[in-house]
């Protein structure tokens, strides 16, 4: 008797665990990193033209030179480039890698403004599935 009163205290402790949720995929994961690129991430301040109203949604994160300088001398992009679609010359892997830890597949290290983020593996696939639904096309000027 004793042993199955443990039994069943240790399938109600095992119910009552809390389980890890499983990896968002799909439209859920697109959702994600849809939020996380316009609610958090603030990519479309710089990758994204700018008109008097804010961000031209229509050419979102088709690349766009910046609309301000550095107050001080130091090495920067002046141009943000396009990552609509996935940035240009990036596997989905070495851009997720990119999202982790800031630093390029060649190693190096993108010039200010850009933030050296660091998502966690599933954000960073999330922000990677969205941008991927994204129209890479090039605004004319």
């Amino acid at each position: 008797m004793k042993t199955f009163v443990l039994a069943v205290f240790a399938l109600g402790l095992a119910a009552c665990a809390q389980q890890a949720p499983a990896p968002l995929q799909g439209e859920a994961l697109v959702a994600r990193g849809d939020y996380l690129v316009n609610n958090i991430g603030g990519c479309n301040d710089c990758h994204t033209p700018m008109t008097p109203q804010g961000p031209d949604m229509t050419h979102a994160l088709q690349g766009s030179p910046l609309m301000f300088a550095p107050t001080v001398q130091i090495p920067w992009a002046p141009v943000a480039p396009a990552i609509a679609g996935g940035p240009a010359g990036y596997t989905d892997e070495q851009f997720v890698a990119f999202l982790q830890t800031g630093v390029r597949p060649d190693g190096s290290h993108p010039l200010p403004p850009m933030p050296a983020f660091r998502f966690n593996e599933e954000d960073a696939r999330a922000v990677a599935a969205y941008i991927a639904t994204l129209p890479g096309e090039t605004p004319q000027p």
